[in-house]
């Protein structure tokens, strides 16, 4: 009996040897923790390097060259010149303020054209039709065609025998006589905004349609057994849902609409009369045509500086409320 009792002691003893005290599960699992830190570490030191070479890196170097009046190619060593750049863009370079104006009113209307249009479009496109695919594919098809090859082709359509205005001719009965769309300050903007919204529009759609998706189904048959409309479901249902898709696609279009730079330099070169001109086709005019890198630089600056305060902004106005 004795020695019955004592090898069940000790089994017991040794099962609970086996099973982990909170300390030993602790330890363990701060060994592990650890383990996966470094593993971590050492998977992201790549990226990190490369971010500090050509992201970080290159902005520092621009910052202290934005004080300086340093070129692009020249024997003379740079000299620090303060805020001499920043008050020359402000108040000595028209062709600045007249970038600034355009980038801003391009930003305004492709914002809200190329949101809605997408938005649009996606709600079109996930109604149970037959061809849907298709048209998902059509409208998608501009993005992933190069920005050059669509400008130079938008290019043809805009002169003043090209298809847009062959077209408007035959539809009046030869009353439209002919326009040159991207040569008339009035219009060159305005044209570049149309194919712009044209081309970015499917990126967005895709966006939006994403967000559709992730809408419940049962929440839209629940709302039309209480006899709403089709109005009512899409605002007090949809809209509010997809208010974090709303964020993303307003910050990704007015980030993408700052940035304005190759519709320009290939549909209009800035011109006629710097109508078209924007900010980031400022900067490499000054930085790599005219050699002014220093000037150039404090352009960056001050267009970082606007698309923050524009990120900000819209981060603010459109956050979750509390």
């Amino acid at each position: 009996m004795t020695i019955a009792s004592t090898d069940r002691v000790a089994a017991a003893a040794a099962a609970a040897d086996r099973v982990p005290t909170p300390q030993r599960h602790n330890r363990r699992r701060g060994n592990f923790s650890r383990s996966e830190q470094r593993a971590g570490t050492v998977f992201a030191i790549p990226a990190i390097v490369l971010l500090l070479l050509f992201v970080i890196g290159p902005a520092v170097v621009s910052l202290a060259m934005s004080f300086t009046n340093a070129r692009l190619i020249s024997p003379v060593a740079p000299e620090f010149v303060g805020l001499d750049n920043f008050r020359r863009a402000f108040t000595e370079d028209p062709v600045f303020t007249r970038s600034m104006l355009n980038t801003f009113v391009f930003a305004a209307l492709v914002v809200p054209l190329q949101g809605g249009l997408g938005l649009v479009l996606a709600l079109l496109v996930n109604q149970k039709i037959a061809g849907r695919n298709f048209f998902r594919t059509v409208y998608f098809l501009p993005v992933i065609t190069s920005m050059v090859v669509i400008s130079l082709l938008w290019r043809f359509l805009y002169q003043e025998d090209g298809l847009i205005n062959s077209t408007l001719s035959m539809l009046t009965g030869g009353v439209w006589a002919g326009q040159a769309w991207l040569s008339d300050p009035s219009t060159a903007m305005g044209a570049i905004v149309v194919m712009s919204v044209w081309q970015g529009v499917g990126f967005h759609m895709i966006i939006w349609l994403a967000g559709l998706q992730t809408i419940p189904e049962e929440i839209y048959e629940a709302a039309a057994l209480d006899g709403t409309t089709r109005w009512e479901q899409f605002r007090h249902i949809t809209l509010p849902l997809l208010k974090p898709t709303f964020v993303f696609v307003l910050i990704t279009i007015t980030i993408a609409a700052m940035s304005l730079f190759i519709q320009v330099d290939i549909m209009t070169g800035g011109g006629p009369l710097n109508s078209t001109s924007s900010i980031v086709y400022q900067i490499v005019q000054k930085g790599f045509q005219q050699q002014q890198i220093g000037y150039a630089a404090s352009l960056s600056l001050v267009f970082f500086c606007i698309v923050l305060t524009l990120a900000l902004i819209q981060r603010r106005l459109t956050r979750d409320k509390d």
